[in-house]
């Protein structure tokens, strides 16, 4: 008889179930807003750009382009963001935060901060930053940056 994959112990598994943690944390803790944690990131990116590209904009938050359109579509339908068609290139599409968005993002990124503090709650202050550089130098590799 063999012996199942020891899942539990895998670093896909183990980092996979974190994110689940990071995410249930952020919902519960921004549900007023009724934003998601990549909503967050893609109005927090346009508080400092601006009038950027929605490629642009999906690469610098580390998405797809596909996926990005659909957040942008929900963050629009908030009322969040403007989206209008570059007066040089139609097809491109440049993103600004609404007032209102720009309201919100204001108002979340506490909250924001405060998440990431209790996501991190269970380490101690040498761990976090273990944890931190890790995770860092790991996305850094993948990403071939």
């Amino acid at each position: 008889m063999t012996q199942s994959y020891d899942f539990a112990q895998a670093p896909g598994h183990l980092i996979r179930r974190a994110q689940q943690i990071a995410v249930s944390v952020f919902a519960e803790h921004l549900a007023v807003f009724d934003v998601t944690p990549v909503q967050f990131a893609i109005l927090n990116a346009l508080i400092d750009t601006p009038g950027t590209d929605q490629v642009t904009l999906a690469a610098r938050v580390a998405l797809d382009a596909a996926t990005s359109g659909s957040v942008i579509g929900r963050l629009e339908a908030k009322g969040w963001v403007r989206r209008e068609p570059s007066p040089r290139d139609r097809r491109r599409k440049l993103l600004w935060l609404t007032a209102q968005g720009q309201k919100a993002v204001i108002a979340m990124a506490p909250l924001v901060t405060q998440v990431q503090s209790l996501i991190l709650q269970p380490l101690q202050a040498q761990e976090q930053q273990q944890l931190m550089d890790l995770l860092a130098k790991l996305v850094h590799a993948q990403d071939g940056s």
